[in-house]
């Protein structure tokens, strides 16, 4: 009897742990699809264009069959050593607490790398790339979409003159939905992906198939001859070969909604395989045909009776793309907010369940604006993509850069490992970068003045944002002695005060002029700082630091994560060791609104100041940002020269 108990314990065992593995396995199937759904959408739509930039872009290229193995090979190389090798196989195991992305990256540098020789070049590079994404987040959505609609004149030239308000609708309902929230729609967005990938993926082979000779260019061969026979047409290809590996940054900076694992699985047994069917199949096409079917190789891999359904889930494809790239900048813009490089903006929550669909309704018209008129003014995909993969190249370049002080820095890797994988990757992304900077005049301008433009307001925000904290703490009043004679000179009334201050230290103003014109203290009074921590996110248990300064004074600091949002009521809650528990209705804010007065002193140029006052005065009230019952608040105003 117990033999017989002790195996159907031992089977019970091995049912329960198949059960439990069972779960995880239809879990990471689920994020699989998932990741093909929001983190592939760019790199993704990038047949619909790339491979036909490289000959009929504004570096023509002879359509030969040399050139036409030598451009698929360049492709797939550089999808291995740039999105395989360097991104899914070393950055994304550089992450903040399992975030991702530029600015997570560089919280992480920034936290463990104190040396000043260090962290300024390092921020500032970091802030660099966050800047060229805003230029990328507008491009991305107009040429997805704008190419992707341009096949209605491939399925029937007639429909040419509607190509521009059709997609110029889809974009703005696009941005119209954003305020209702995406998670309805998101369920959606992997079916759709992944029925897009296997249509691409199975026109790709139906072409290969007819042309089987093209799958020699996986050989490196071609790619170095291309350049060996043709060094200069070769070179200035690479400006629309890396438009193939647009979108490979979003597989890092997704890794915090999906995890290592299930990107790596999904890049490396399915995006991966038919983006080079589809790309294998466009040259084969190009084989067959010639310049016939270079309008649009992709649209030409379909019989005319699958033209139109093509365009429509390749459509579907280009809005989910964008919808990624405009939902990576809310968060972006968010994590910005956290880290002190932007002022405080109006964020609204369209998900009760999910803490990262958020939406930012001055982005979001920005972008909208912006994306319209690129539409407008550039006309066609085509003219659009001479504009595009400046700003991809250079975020590219500058993670080349954050990933050496990884590897020497916070891994510790030896010399001779690490310099000849470096050298490869700068190799490679230098040479994009060059070739894409020959496209400045055409349009390539246009990534680099909104990335120029979003790097100054987002340093001039967070220097002047210093600058007035060192004014403010120049002025302050050392605790002790506020606390000695205030408490025995004022009067003291009932119920709770907090004072919200940026500096963990000295006397917050709107104390001192709350004392000067009402001439009373609460009984408690609580000086609260809320501070953003380098990491994504501090755990309930590390939220509350309480100093008990004496005579009902209280130095309170609320920590959160940079992919956190403050809530000061529901933090109050939890404090306990500093009297009777919080009651909101016996709670009054206190925050001080500062008005800035630009002034010579050195701390910045005067046109920089008058950049920061502007940027002072259009913020967020710190009450809806901290999420303050209205009817409690007193501002109080002051004025501060730096």
């Amino acid at each position: 009897m117990a033999e017989q108990t002790g195996n159907g314990t031992a089977i019970a065992a091995d049912e329960e742990e198949h059960g439990h593995g069972h779960v995880r396995q239809k879990a990471t199937a689920k994020l699989v699809v998932g990741a093909i759904g929001i983190v592939f959408g760019d790199i993704g739509t990038s047949p619909l264009y790339a491979f036909r930039e490289t000959f009929a872009g504004h570096h023509h290229l002879d359509l030969d069959p040399d050139h036409i193995l030598g451009v698929i090979s360049l492709m797939f190389w550089s999808m291995m050593l740039v999105v395989t090798l360097k991104y899914v196989s070393i950055i994304m195991r550089a992450d903040n607490k399992g975030e991702g992305g530029s600015l997570a990256l560089l919280a992480l540098i920034n936290g463990q790398t104190k040396t000043p020789r260090w962290s300024g070049g390092i921020i500032l590079l970091g802030v660099f790339a966050t800047s060229l994404f805003y230029g990328d987040s507008m491009i991305t959505p107009a040429v997805s979409v704008l190419s992707a609609v341009e096949g209605l004149a491939v399925y029937n030239p007639g429909l040419a003159p509607a190509i521009l308000p059709v997609a110029v609708v889809i974009l703005f309902a696009l941005f119209w939905i954003q305020g209702w929230g995406t998670s309805r729609v998101a369920s959606l967005f992997g079916p759709i992906m992944l029925l897009y990938f296997v249509t691409i993926a199975a026109l790709g082979v139906i072409s290969i198939m007819k042309t089987p000779g093209i799958v020699f260019a996986l050989n490196p061969y071609w790619a170095f001859m291309f350049f060996a026979t043709d060094p200069l047409p070769a070179f200035l290809a690479l400006g629309a070969v890396v438009l193939a590996v647009t979108g490979a940054e979003a597989l890092y900076a997704d890794m915090g909604h999906f995890g290592r694992s299930p990107i790596r699985v999904s890049w490396l047994a399915f995006v991966l395989p038919a983006l080079m069917l589809n790309y294998m199949g466009q040259g084969a096409l190009l084989f067959r045909e010639g310049a016939a079917a270079l309008h649009s190789p992709f649209y030409h891999l379909a019989p005319q009776w699958g033209q139109l359904p093509l365009v429509v889930l390749a459509t579907m494809a280009a809005v989910i793309a964008s919808q990624a790239v405009i939902s990576g900048a809310f968060s972006v813009t968010q994590q910005a907010i956290q880290l002190g490089f932007m002022p405080r903006l109006r964020i609204a929550h369209t998900s009760a369940s999910t803490a990262g669909q958020i939406y930012i309704p001055l982005v979001n018209w920005g972008l909208m604006t912006m994306v319209i008129l690129l539409v407008l003014v550039f006309q066609t995909s085509s003219n659009l993509t001479a504009a595009y993969g400046i700003a991809v190249t250079g975020a590219m370049f500058i993670d080349n850069l954050l990933l050496t002080v990884v590897l020497y820095r916070l891994w510790r890797w030896r010399w001779y490992y690490a310099a000849p994988l470096l050298a490869v990757f700068f190799i490679v992304d230098g040479a994009y970068l060059a070739a894409n900077l020959t496209k400045v005049p055409d349009g390539g301008w246009f990534p680099l003045l909104i990335g120029f433009v979003v790097f100054t307001l987002l340093t001039t925000w967070s220097r002047g944002r210093k600058l007035m904290q060192d004014r403010l703490r120049e002025a302050a009043m050392p605790i002790p002695v506020f606390v000695a004679s205030a408490a025995n000179s004022a009067v003291r009334v009932p119920g709770t005060a907090v004072f919200m201050t940026s500096t963990p230290d000295g006397v917050p103003h709107a104390l001192l002029h709350n004392l000067k014109h009402n001439k009373v203290l609460h009984e408690r009074v609580i000086l609260l700082t809320v501070k953003i921590k380098d990491v994504p996110v501090v755990e309930d248990d590390g939220r509350c630091k309480l100093e008990d300064l004496g005579r009902g004074f209280f130095r309170l600091v609320l920590q959160y994560g940079f992919m956190q949002e403050p809530d000061v009521p529901a933090a109050l809650k939890n404090v306990t060791g500093c009297g009777q528990t919080f009651r909101m209705m016996d709670t009054s804010f206190f925050l001080a609104r500062q008005t800035l007065l630009p002034s010579s002193k050195p701390g910045m140029p005067l046109w920089r100041e008058k950049i920061f006052a502007w940027m002072l005065r259009n913020a967020e009230s710190a009450m809806e940002f901290f999420r303050l019952p209205t009817n409690r608040v007193v501002e109080l105003g002051s004025q501060v020269e730096i």
